[in-house]
């Protein structure tokens, strides 16, 4: 039961405190506060006789009488001596960056509240007295975190400068911000936490719209996806049955040919027996002659050459010849010619099916290619119809120059100028998109090894001495432009746009020639996995070469130490470990303008804030700001405010 208890503590704690019920008392609209709580919060604000619920924000016309709840009043007398039995057994040692209790001795307990009115942190055992003794009760407590105090006056920050937009002491309110407009922090608490609660409030129906948007986009892309599938059985099923319509018309020319080859084939038959049959009797005949011509009577010849002679001609046998009825030849003549005109309307009405597709594509495509933006080839464009030419890839990025009125594009390529496109072959390219295949020029820097790239024909501030299998040392970059030293030609001017990084493997030589131990280094923007793994290393973290072992370097992070990775993959960090390391506890600081994202996050702290280091601890710093107290960094993210 007492876990289940506690299970529930979220449930019985003051919204306003943040800590376990105290003389709770319930408003009509049926939430619970402590009673000294909400009516310091009613008392200290401007409420011109409305009084809200810091909750749910329902207004009352008149103060609600404040009556304790004798119930649940008992039950946070029971919730906390379960709580205390639960948190002596379960009392651990402060550990690095946590709060230690103030009258631990021996052994360095883990404080859990902090008082604001004693400015000292408590354990479990030793915040007791500030629960029942009548004098302590009243003190603030909150959870266990660094004091705030004044930098200057070391006072307790109990007010809000809205003029400077930070917390003073009552100090400052007679020094450097007298006649400033200040209001208790209270009070500007509740005002910002009602702005926080809208914004909340509005942020939770963005999410909830965006969830229906995501739902219905959900849905139109199945439906789109079972569109698109539909079209291509469709198609599928129409042109098979304009081949099945081929293969029957053409079986039908076939059995007419077979046909005809048939007859042709049974009258060439008749011939050749009656051929062969004329054939039998002549040599019938000319046995008959032979005999006669071997009769040696006379009288027997002269009786029987009559008989004989007037049948011995070949008149009597007229010539025969096979005609076939159907000329095979022009047979074929006329299929080719068919295949030839089939191919002919083929091409021409596929294609201009497929340029009604690409039509439907782009009258219903959203995205409008205006001359000026940027694009590139669709990856799913294998050969664009007017051709690629020798410096375009798909990778290739170029500016619309012109759009012209049969929906083709006029394009600037680096290396090529005036490229033609069809519109429905081009997509724009985003800040996003190009930013992974760019990545490798933008990381271009003084020092790197760079060469021009192969798809370059000629460069835009031509080649020089320089030739595709030059490689030099970039010197400088200044926006667009590199200027390189390569061993033909010194101080030669490109694009970056043109250039590529050369990697160690075309060098020949070590690639870390310039880094040493001690060099502050981090992973490379353009390396997504590094070859031995990120382990607790990102691009933000920042670290200390300890060891180098051919292409091998061993660095120090503040995340992790003896990070292994290959030279290829880490850049050097610009500055002095000297001029990082200058920074001390009491030093105002702020983020670097550089630092995108610190490699602990911004937490409440912009690039705006200004805070006192309190601690350093190796490359960490514990920095005290207006918007957050105790935020940790990286000391190379920091630098010093005048």
């Amino acid at each position: 039961m007492a876990e289940a208890i506690l299970g529930d503590h979220d449930q019985y704690s003051c919204s306003i405190c943040l800590d376990l019920l105290r003389d709770p008392v319930t408003i009509p609209c049926g939430h619970s506060y402590c009673m000294s709580c909400i009516g310091e919060c009613w008392n200290t604000n401007d409420l011109n006789g409305v009084y809200r619920c810091p909750q749910c924000r329902q207004a009352f016309n008149s103060k609600p009488p404040l009556n304790r709840s004798t119930v649940l009043a008992e039950i946070m007398e029971k919730l906390r001596s379960t709580e205390l039995q639960v948190s002596e057994s379960a009392q651990c040692l402060a550990g690095p960056g946590e709060i230690a209790c103030d009258f631990c001795a021996g052994e360095i307990i883990k404080a859990i509240k902090t008082c604001l009115e004693c400015r000292a942190s408590y354990c479990e055992t030793h915040v007791q007295p500030h629960y029942n003794v009548p004098a302590l009760k009243k003190h603030k407590m909150v959870k266990a975190a660094v004091i705030p105090v004044c930098p200057k006056h070391d006072k307790l920050l109990e007010v809000y400068c809205r003029t400077d937009q930070k917390c003073v002491c009552m100090h400052c309110l007679l020094d450097d911000h007298k006649g400033h407009d200040t209001v208790p922090s209270t009070i500007e608490r509740n005002e910002k936490q009602i702005k926080l609660t809208d914004t909340q409030t509005k942020v939770k129906q963005t999410i909830q719209a965006k969830e229906k948007e995501l739902q219905k986009m959900n849905i139109d892309i199945a439906s789109h996806s079972d569109s698109a599938k539909k079209a291509v059985e469709n198609s599928k099923k129409v042109f098979s049955e304009l081949v099945k319509f081929i293969e029957k018309r053409s079986n039908e020319v076939i059995e007419k040919i077979q046909a005809q080859e048939k007859a042709d084939l049974d009258q060439g038959t008749k011939l050749q027996k009656k051929l062969q049959e004329e054939i039998t009797e002549l040599k019938k005949r000319e046995g008959v002659l032979d005999d006669l011509l071997q009769t040696e009577d006379n009288i027997q010849f002269l009786q029987n050459y009559e008989s004989v002679s007037s049948s011995s001609g070949s008149d009597g046998f007229p010539s025969h010849s096979f005609k076939s009825c159907c000329p095979y030849p022009d047979v074929n003549e006329l299929v080719c010619e068919l295949k030839k005109q089939l191919e002919t309307i083929f091409k021409q009405e596929i294609n201009e099916t497929v340029r009604k597709v690409s039509d439907l594509a782009i009258k219903n495509n959203q995205v409008c290619i205006k001359v000026g933006d940027r694009v590139r080839v669709k990856p799913s464009i294998k050969t664009p119809k007017y051709d690629w030419s020798s410096a375009i890839t798909q990778k290739s990025v170029g500016v619309v120059k012109d759009i012209k009125s049969d929906k083709c594009l006029v394009i600037d390529f680096p290396g090529f100028a005036s490229w033609r496109g069809l519109l429905s072959e081009i997509e724009p390219v985003t800040d996003d998109d190009e930013c992974e295949s760019s990545a490798l020029n933008c990381n271009i820097k003084i020092g790197d090894k760079v060469c021009v790239k192969p798809s370059v024909e000629t460069p835009k501030y031509l080649w020089g001495s320089v030739s595709h299998k030059s490689i030099g040392s970039v010197i400088n970059v200044q926006g667009e432009t590199v200027t390189v030293d390569f061993p033909g030609q010194e101080s030669w001017i490109g694009e970056v746009s043109e250039m590529e990084l050369v990697v160690s493997a075309d060098l020949g030589s070590p690639s870390h020639a310039y880094f040493k131990i001690g060099n502050r280094v981090s992973v490379k923007s353009s390396v997504k996995d590094p070859k031995h793994g990120w382990g607790s290393v990102t691009h933000n973290s920042i670290g200390v070469i300890k060891r180098i072992q051919d292409e091998s370097l061993t660095v120090d992070f503040p995340e992790q130490t003896d990070w292994t990775g290959v030279a290829l993959e880490m850049e050097l960090i610009n500055g002095d470990v000297s001029e990082v390391l200058s920074l001390r506890p009491g030093a105002r600081v702020r983020v670097k303008p550089t630092i995108r994202t610190p490699a602990h996050g911004w937490g409440s702290v912009t690039k705006h804030s200004t805070g006192v280091v309190v601690a350093i601890d190796g490359t960490k710093v514990t920095v005290n700001f207006p918007e957050q107290f105790s935020w940790t960094g990286i000391v190379s993210e920091m630098e010093a405010v005048p």
